[in-house]
């Protein structure tokens, strides 16, 4: 850890230091002050200061200007590449280059989010930033802002609303739901009734067990339900079961096309009203201005919209 000692640097002015290298790069006092554009008073009353700081009478006057002694030229040889570090610091602008960069991001989303948005964006990444690493958390709408608040990720691909106020939370995209089956299992048509829909038993993603959806609830308004035969937190074991078992699964429409490509699913509108999925960006509001992480929110917004 770095320590300072503040008492120090209580006793010391440090636009003083400024005059001081300002002096030995310009050797007379009315030179300084203009570069400065302060008065020669203020310049002269400067050096007074530092003289009393240093001990150190620091210039004397010669035909050739204002002459360095040996503690000033020691003084100089420390502090010059000091203070240029801090002006660095201070006042050059943060930067970030994604093809030199060498950043581990630490993301949250679920996997259905990782199916649908990750081997798109990791593509584009691994030609656009080849030394960037992305570490993936499994997360939820329920934990996707306690990570962030924690500091265990970075950024998480929200289904979420909840936002406390330490959060930022930016909606891109929206998703609807779909119905998918197998065809070897189910022989239905496409689009779906409502009266197919609640005849065949259902498979369920639920983060916290649960049994029962929004859907379920527009189904219970229209005096009908559907039976909830498997419940599971992860959409990655949904093809697999559809194809060896007579069910319906309802899932977000950005899986079908994947799904009816490498599982040969067949696909429906759902046949009662859903809410959308809406997709957001969530991070902590003090990574506001990181360059690093600035540049990743931009290549999710590109790639998350070109995806719907």
């Amino acid at each position: 850890m770095l320590t300072i000692r503040e008492n120090d640097f209580h006793r010391i002015d440090l636009n003083l230091l400024t005059v001081l290298l300002v002096l030995r790069r310009e050797g007379s006092v009315s030179r300084a002050a203009e570069k400065l554009h302060l008065g020669q008073p203020a310049v002269s009353n400067a050096l007074a200061r530092l003289r009393i700081m240093f001990s150190d009478p620091l210039f004397v006057r010669t035909a050739k200007g204002m002459e360095p002694t040996p503690r000033a030229e020691a003084l100089i040889a420390e502090l010059g590449p000091l203070m240029a570090q801090m002006q660095n610091v201070l006042f050059q602008p943060a930067s970030f280059t994604p093809s030199e960069a060498t950043h581990v991001f630490r993301l949250g989303m679920s996997d259905w989010v990782e199916r649908w948005l990750m081997p798109e964006l990791y593509a584009h990444i691994t030609r656009t930033a080849p030394g960037i690493t992305l570490q993936i958390t499994a997360s939820d709408p329920f934990r996707d802002a306690e990570l962030v608040a924690r500091g265990e990720i970075d950024l998480a691909i929200s289904v979420g609303d909840s936002t406390p106020a330490t959060l930022q939370r930016e909606k891109i995209v929206s998703h609807n739901f779909c119905t998918l089956w197998h065809p070897q299992q189910l022989s239905l048509p496409a689009p779906l009734t409502v009266e197919d829909y609640v005849a065949h038993d259902h498979l369920l993603v639920s983060y916290r067990g649960a049994i029962w959806s929004a859907i379920d609830d527009a189904l219970a308004a229209s005096g009908k339900a559907r039976s909830i035969r498997y419940v599971t937190p992860h959409f990655s074991s949904l093809p697999p079961l559809l194809a060896r078992t007579p069910a319906l699964a309802t899932v977000p429409a950005g899986l079908a096309d994947d799904w009816i490509a490498h599982y040969g699913l067949c696909c429906s509108p759902v046949p009662v009203a859903t809410p959308e999925i809406a997709l957001s960006l969530l991070w902590h509001k003090r990574f506001d201005n990181d360059m690093a992480l600035r540049w990743l929110r931009e290549e999710l917004r590109s790639v998350m919209t070109d995806r719907t």
